[in-house]
């Protein structure tokens, strides 16, 4: 299965591994899949809190 990937040169989104325009290599842009059970939901889960505190939404 191809993930969507991102050149962060030319900012383009393609799923080749390199870029069609510059032919720079491109990175995975899709967000990790969420795990309930995983061994970094902690982490995850004090970023967001941190995040929404900034924001001022908590």
């Amino acid at each position: 299965m191809n993930r969507i990937r991102f050149c962060e040169k030319c900012k383009t989104y393609t799923l080749e591994e390199r870029c069609r325009t510059c032919g720079n290599e491109t990175v995975i842009k899709a967000p990790i899949k969420y795990i309930k059970d995983e061994n970094i939901s902690y982490y995850r889960r004090k970023i967001k809190k941190e995040e929404w505190m900034r924001r001022n939404l908590l």
